[in-house]
């Protein structure tokens, strides 16, 4: 084969866990929803930041310290972490990875989460507690892009592995991970209920 494929962008994509996710998921947006009562800061915070929606990033963003349903979730989310760090083949043998941010979102009708990164972290993702039927998935660019220069566009019929963007559906239940240098985005939610996340980051040390 005279093309081969090199310096892969690796995504990964697997449910929480196998079983009793409905019940979890309950608890996990009850919990966000008393946060949003609760955070005047945030709420504040999100008027001027996040149109329409509620985010806790800029006033209770380690959640996984001082609550424990989000405790329990850290503990679950560290496990496929670690997978995701052995598929990257990441050197971290005598090193820990720990959760050093945890944060919620919630979308209602219009809200969108523009392009963006997460710096000081080198593995980051999305938990979905609340997905209804059309909302927003996650999209992911091209890292690539901005050096593209005068390069053509894509067949509309092009893999997804050769596209400048992909989005992964919003699926309740499931953990995106990616490296934090990957920029991503969320559309501007086009239904009526709330798309309801939580997103964190981990470092290792």
């Amino acid at each position: 084969m005279p093309v081969r494929a090199w310096f892969p962008t690796l995504i990964y994509h697997e449910p929480l866990q196998r079983t009793a996710l409905t019940r979890f998921n309950k608890e996990l947006a009850e919990e966000c929803r008393r946060l949003r009562d609760y955070d005047t800061a945030g709420r504040r915070w999100s008027s001027k930041n996040y149109p329409g929606g509620y985010t806790s990033y800029a006033s209770m963003n380690e959640l996984h310290r001082f609550s424990s349903t989000f405790g329990t979730l850290e503990k679950k989310l560290l496990g496929h972490a670690r997978q995701f760090a052995r598929g990257l083949e990441m050197d971290l043998r005598g090193r820990t990875i720990a959760m050093t941010d945890c944060w919620v979102n919630i979308m209602p009708e219009f809200t969108a989460h523009s392009l963006h990164l997460h710096p000081l972290s080198f593995i980051s993702g999305t938990y979905y507690v609340a997905t209804p039927p059309g909302c927003s998935g996650l999209k992911f660019e091209d890292p690539r892009l901005s050096r593209f220069m005068a390069a053509p566009p894509k067949l509309p019929s092009a893999r997804p592995a050769n596209r400048t963007h992909i989005t992964y559906p919003a699926e309740a239940g499931h953990v995106i991970l990616f490296e934090s240098w990957l920029r991503h985005e969320v559309a501007a939610n086009r239904v009526s209920e709330e798309r309801i996340s939580i997103s964190f980051n981990f470092n290792w040390r």
